[in-house]
């Protein structure tokens, strides 16, 4: 009985962990059509926003879990502050990037880079970390170097915006963890926040003196909506805190694909971004750099759950 209940468990938690997950990447996906609503608004005063309230909302969250200990253990320690703080310009400059392309009507771009994403991070594991590339990830770079350089030529220049945002984002990932695995996810973007939260006042103060803020020139619609970038900040990011714990690495790898589809259809079939011949074929050759990359991981991770499984019937006989 004890046997029956542990596996109805098992299966709750991993559904529970798939809702967490398909609600993180499918907000993380949607949010261009959340930033347009905000257009009339610089990018740097949304970032700025953004910044304030999600350190606002989750300072509030780690009271409430009287887990605020956790900050104040990162700002004692010299290792994870440093890393937090290069992983605070880097996500600063990501959502620079990630709003402008939102209200410039570029989110082909942004579903590129987060695309080109999982790719850097592997080539990122090879130049930083010295981590050895299999057959099947050598093949993935390749095929996404060609289709960069397709790209590339179709634009008549490269798409910095998509390269920005991949490498922002795949450069954050390496500063955490050079801060280490031990923060919360909550606590780590408190610290992050809190780090940014004296740009963002200045930036705020200068755009004032500049007659160029927003927060209440359009309303309460606009007032609610800038209180909200903190809500679309810290919710997702919760939403996949407990989809990890819940979910094996290799669903969730395959998850976060999600948000850039979701991006792609946004700029197809409701910004109507232009797509021309050049664009489709280096979008298809990523997809299958994916598939590629994804394939290899998944057998990987089967192969070595099967020899952990023959070790542990080894170890019980």
């Amino acid at each position: 009985m004890t046997n029956a209940n542990s596996h109805l468990q098992s299966a709750h938690e991993r559904r529970a962990g798939l809702a967490f997950g398909l609600a993180c990447y499918g907000i993380w996906g949607v949010l261009p059509l959340f930033f347009v609503l905000l257009d009339y608004a610089s990018p740097l005063e949304i970032v700025a926003n953004r910044a304030i309230w999600s350190l606002l909302l989750c300072t509030a969250i780690l009271l409430f879990r009287r887990q605020l200990g956790q900050v104040i253990t990162v700002l004692r320690n010299p290792r994870q502050l440093g890393g937090l703080a290069m992983a605070a310009a880097l996500i600063g400059a990501n959502w620079l990037a990630y709003v402008y392309a939102a209200n410039h009507r570029e989110v082909l771009q942004a579903s590129l880079g987060y695309f080109i994403n999982p790719l850097l991070t592997v080539l990122l594991g090879v130049m930083v970390l010295r981590e050895k590339l299999h057959t099947a990830q050598w093949l993935a770079m390749g095929m996404a170097l060609v289709a960069v350089t397709i790209i590339t030529i179709g634009y008549g220049h490269p798409p910095w915006l998509a390269l920005t945002l991949a490498g922002t984002f795949g450069l954050y990932g390496l500063a955490k963890s050079f801060a280490g695995r031990r923060t919360g996810a909550v606590a780590s973007l408190t610290v992050e926040t809190l780090l940014l939260s004296p740009l963002a006042l200045i930036a705020l103060a200068w755009l004032d003196h500049r007659g160029q803020t927003h927060f209440t020139t359009h309303g309460t619609a606009g007032v609610l909506l800038m209180l909200a970038t903190g809500i679309i900040t810290t919710t997702p990011l919760t939403f996949f805190a407990a989809a990890a714990r819940r979910l094996p690495l290799s669903l969730v790898g395959m998850l976060q694909y999600i948000a850039p589809s979701l991006q792609f259809l946004i700029a197809v079939w409701v910004n109507h971004e232009a797509m021309p011949a050049s664009r489709w074929i280096g979008f298809a050759i990523i997809w299958a750099a994916l598939m590629v990359l994804s394939t290899d991981a998944l057998r990987r991770n089967r192969r070595q759950r099967t020899a952990r499984a023959g070790t542990a019937h080894t170890a019980t006989r």
